[in-house]
């Protein structure tokens, strides 16, 4: 294995016994499947499903690569015919996913970030505690608002360059920042590609996860805040001594500038502001539900590119990562074929047959399953191939509660592990460029698990408390829709 021009390129021999293993295994859950009395399609939509999930952890550089394979296997099976495929890539997720990286990238060139960073530099009374806590929080809403990459790339900006003016080992700040950025990508639709997808899936709208998801990200924030700087309170301490000694030489930490900011926030509160009000939009325009959510930030992205003309190309073509959009659609796809065939079905049946229909069950082990399958695989294949089963379950019961321990676990469990979520990988490749610093896979279990078991405890107590005021609220919810349409 070497590395040519940022990409990971297999040896034939090592690509090739990769392959073998790829093909034995899902051969073999095919004939399983078939042994336990699953129709022919049920077995090859399971086998490519399984495939697609096992290529990520085997051959993550050609993810997309099996994507393209596994479609076309179940295309030339007939277990998923073209119209199936083409409503389930999640189309309309794609676009907003591309709107907001256009709209992000606009961000980065009108200074936003670099507003943020310079702010939090500048704050009075700094100690290593305040600093810390300032800089997670802040990497967690700006994943709300924007994405948990987008923010991580910032935000390990502002923590080299204070841990370079302070000579201090940057890796434990850097860890609790990307600990937070996970949890803090659950508290809206934007925050991670899960959140519109599960909006989407289950009919949610904005105003429910700032209602639901928002408050139980905040308090599980705080918790994993409180962990981190219990875990690190040693590194915190030479901080502040580091700290005391350069402002006693009168030495700032960073250089300040003057950022024109203001087209920035201007063009993230319009992004927001018609993101937020997109359900009142559609009751007074009388459209589809979610229907303005999934258009706004192409919306937004136009306007841009419109009064950006000479950048437009470049944010089409630079920002918007394109490799990933396209697994995601062929993955939802791939997903859809397990509804199509029936499978999802007998799944969901299989579950509560297991574990019953009571959702202070269910929570739990949707939680669990969700978060340490996200540890390890793409957080985004196991809410793919849960939502069809949640929806199962939703003929039979109030499933809310569920939707949203699917989000929470997907989003938490990232912190598990080293490989648990972009923005891990991302923070530790900069780490690892910058500092020269590698981080042991047991270095990170240790904080990133007890960090992940505590938000998800959170989380847990805190859905059995607002079950019962979900529902009342989904009643409402219900009957104003059953007299707008009488109307």
């Amino acid at each position: 294995m070497h590395v040519e021009e940022g990409q990971i390129i297999l040896e034939p021999a090592a690509l090739a016994r990769r392959l073998v293993l790829l093909l034995a295994l899902s051969a073999a859950l095919g004939l399983l499947g078939r042994w336990a009395g699953l129709e022919v399609h049920q077995c090859i939509s399971g086998s490519v499903f399984f495939a697609t999930i096992l290529g990520t952890l085997l051959f993550w550089h050609l993810r997309l690569s099996i994507a393209f394979l596994g479609i076309s296997v179940l295309i030339l099976t007939r277990s998923l015919d073209i119209p199936t495929f083409v409503e389930s890539t999640s189309l309309p997720v794609i676009l907003f996913l591309a709107g907001m990286m256009i709209v992000v990238g606009a961000l980065k060139d009108l200074g936003f970030f670099t507003w943020v960073v310079q702010a939090i530099i500048s704050m009075p009374g700094m100690t290593g505690r305040r600093f810390i806590a300032v800089t997670a929080v802040s990497s967690a809403i700006l994943a709300c608002l924007v994405d948990e990459v987008t923010s991580m790339l910032f935000i390990s900006v502002l923590v080299f360059q204070v841990c370079d003016r302070l000579k201090l080992n940057p890796a434990p700040y850097l860890i609790i920042c990307v600990l937070c950025t996970n949890v803090g990508s659950a508290g809206t639709m934007m925050g991670n590609p899960v959140g519109i997808y599960i909006g989407t899936q289950a009919g949610l709208t904005f105003q429910d996860f700032i209602v639901w998801a928002f408050p139980i990200m905040l308090l599980a924030l705080a918790a994993t805040v409180v962990v981190t700087l219990v875990w690190y309170r040693a590194d915190l301490r030479e901080f502040d001594v580091r700290l005391a000694e350069r402002l006693g030489r009168n030495l700032s930490l960073a250089p300040q500038m003057d950022v024109p900011y203001k087209r920035s926030l201007a063009l993230l509160f319009g992004t927001f502001t018609l993101i937020a009000l997109h359900h009142q939009i559609e009751s007074a325009l009388k459209l589809d539900k979610n229907s303005v959510l999934l258009i706004a930030p192409l919306i937004c992205a136009g306007i841009t590119m419109i009064i950006r003309q000479g950048r437009a190309r470049h944010y089409v073509e630079h920002e918007v990562d394109w490799w990933t959009l396209m697994f995601f659609m062929l993955l939802f796809a791939v997903a859809g074929t397990l509804e199509h065939v029936g499978l999802t079905a007998r799944m969901a049946k299989a579950f509560t047959a297991r574990f019953g229909h009571e959702t202070e069950v269910l929570i739990p082990v949707v939680l669990a399953t969700t978060a340490l399958g996200s540890a390890f695989v793409d957080n985004v294949v196991f809410v793919a191939a849960f939502s069809p089963v949640i929806r199962g379950l939703e003929e039979t019961m109030f499933a809310m509660p569920l939707w949203w321990a699917l989000l929470f676990g997907a989003c938490f469990g990232g912190n598990i592990t080293m490989i648990g979520s972009t923005a891990n990988i991302v923070a530790l490749g900069l780490l690892e460029k910058h500092s020269h610093v590698r981080i042991r896979f047991m270095q990170w279990l240790k904080v990133g698990f007890v960090s992940a078991l505590v938000a998800c405890l959170v989380a847990w107590g805190l859905l059995r408390l607002m079950g019962p005021a979900m529902e009342r609220y989904a009643g409402r919810r219900a009957l104003a829709a059953e007299k707008a349409r009488g109307l």
